[in-house]
């Protein structure tokens, strides 16, 4: 399942920014959520208030939260 889909039912915007090395996704949780990440072996865990999200990463992914936006990196 990818980013779109999974959080399709949600109130998340989502977007995808490609360049020559590299994919970035951008997720969005929107103001005055407290969001954060923690990352366990490939996947990223999310954590918003009371919901969870696992969200399973490529190999060499990076992962940032900052102000409520989750950015996945992916060399490609």
């Amino acid at each position: 399942m990818n980013l779109q889909q999974q959080f399709s039912d949600e109130q998340v915007g989502v977007r995808e920014f490609a360049y020559d090395d590299r994919v970035v996704w951008a997720v969005d949780f929107g103001p005055g959520v407290d969001a954060t990440v923690d990352v366990v072996d490939d996947t990223a865990i999310v954590l918003t208030g009371e919901d969870q999200y696992d969200l399973e990463l490529a190999d060499g992914a990076e992962v940032f939260m900052k102000n409520g936006v989750l950015t996945i990196e992916v060399e490609g």
